[in-house]
């Protein structure tokens, strides 16, 4: 039972199913470690992922479709900076204006434009060579065996780290998200820094809305993330605002959602709602012990006043 449980499948499927959180955790990480907290993702993935949708379903043109959700995600992103750091509003609240106008908007984009639920050719599995091949724990199917997105979306993790532990632009984020006001006299640009990393946090969340909906599922249906940029929210705290800590967080949730979805195919008894719930309780618990020793950007949610 456990080997049917256990089975390398669902590492597999576990893999897969962490990309969405990957991308939209590692921007929203972007956007905080600068002192911008954006509870919009959930709607901005919505918008990336019924955009991304429809060029696939218009031309069949996979990078096209990427790009739709390339661009609509820039423009809420940009939407975002300009209510959260021009006109300094509340963040929570403008974050959940965002969500909730990703939701509608994206639902009724669908109902005018499509109607009725259709599946796209979406990004093929590419098995990568001897890589997959490899026998051993069955690692070639779990690790090389995937679509372009997920590939991508491993990659970023290192150079997310890379960018905000190397690079002057890096040392530029955690001075803003920290101390503004030292890093103003500096001559650090806060607004331009918040700006750029509130709008890459946007694209990345286009970007994970695309990949459910050309990658994983490859069809869209009204509310398809279900508060899955929530969630990548709460990653972003799980993972201490580090790259490799975010991805951590996000192979738990995937894992135990691959888990649970691994149970109801065998038809093991164990109530429904339980195995939904699963996920986001053990997400829940583990969130509550990892903020006990987490020290979040001192700026975050903060608005800068240069002259204040």
């Amino acid at each position: 039972m456990i080997e049917s449980i256990l089975a390398p499948s669902v590492f597999a499927s576990a893999i897969r199913l962490a990309t969405p959180y990957v991308f939209a955790s590692v921007g929203e990480m972007f956007g905080q470690r600068s002192g911008v907290l954006n509870l919009g993702v959930d709607g901005i993935m919505l918008m990336g992922a019924f955009f991304s949708y429809y060029v696939a379903l218009l031309t069949g043109n996979l990078l096209l479709a990427l790009l739709a959700a390339v661009l609509v995600g820039a423009l809420m992103g940009l939407a975002m900076a300009f209510i959260s750091v021009t006109l300094k509003a509340e963040q929570g609240i403008s974050g959940i204006g965002v969500y909730l106008f990703g939701l509608g908007m994206s639902e009724l984009l669908f109902q005018k434009l499509v109607g009725t639920p259709r599946s796209v050719d979406g990004f093929p599995r590419v098995a990568i060579p001897i890589l997959s091949d490899i026998q051993f724990l069955s690692l070639g199917e779990i690790f090389f065996n995937h679509n372009l997105l997920v590939y991508v979306a491993f990659a970023l993790i290192p150079i997310a780290a890379f960018i905000l532990n190397r690079t002057p632009f890096g040392l530029m984020i955690r001075a803003v998200g920290q101390h503004p006001e030292a890093a103003d006299a500096m001559g650090v640009s806060v607004v331009r820094v918040r700006y750029i990393t509130v709008i890459i946090g946007g694209i990345l969340a286009g970007v994970a809305g695309a990949s459910l909906s050309t990658a994983l599922l490859k069809v869209f249906q009204q509310n398809l993330t279900s508060g899955l940029g929530f969630i990548a929210v709460a990653l972003v705290y799980f993972g201490r605002w580090r790259p490799f800590g975010v991805l951590a967080g996000a192979l738990l949730f995937s894992f135990v959602n691959a888990l649970q979805l691994q149970i109801s195919a065998l038809g093991i008894d164990v109530p429904s709602e339980f195995a939904v719930m699963a996920p986001y309780v053990i997400t829940i618990i583990a969130l509550v012990f990892a903020s006990k020793q987490t020290e979040k950007p001192t700026a975050l949610t903060k608005p800068f006043d240069r002259g204040g």
